[in-house]
């Protein structure tokens, strides 16, 4: 599978693939949904709730916070996470603008 050209596409359209490429994994949605659901700042309690090594959540939340979803604070040995508002409001909006864009037609295949 080749390489995605990136620059054919725009700013707009580059940034929502990142945002959704980070958001394709149960795993990734799960840790949003205890984040959110927290309505805090998470430490340690991802393994415990999830059920999942301590490695696979780093490598997710890694993803998620590459991709400006989520931010991390470092308080002692431990990083918090929680949700990134104007990135996540960009998203959010983004989204509803695209799939606002859609009108059904009155016939299609």
């Amino acid at each position: 599978m080749g390489l995605t050209k990136a620059e054919i596409f725009t700013d707009e359209q580059n940034r929502m693939a990142t945002m959704l490429k980070a958001l394709a994994h149960p795993a990734r949605i799960a840790i949003l949904q205890q984040i959110i659901s927290a309505n805090a700042c998470i430490c340690g309690e991802l393994v415990e709730e999830l059920g999942l090594a301590q490695a696979t959540i780093s490598q997710h939340l890694k993803e998620l916070k590459n991709a400006g979803i989520i931010q991390g604070t470092i308080e002692g040995v431990t990083v918090c996470y929680c949700i990134e508002p104007k990135v996540w409001e960009r998203l959010k909006s983004d989204l509803a603008v695209f799939f606002a864009s859609y009108n059904e037609p009155k016939s299609c295949c």
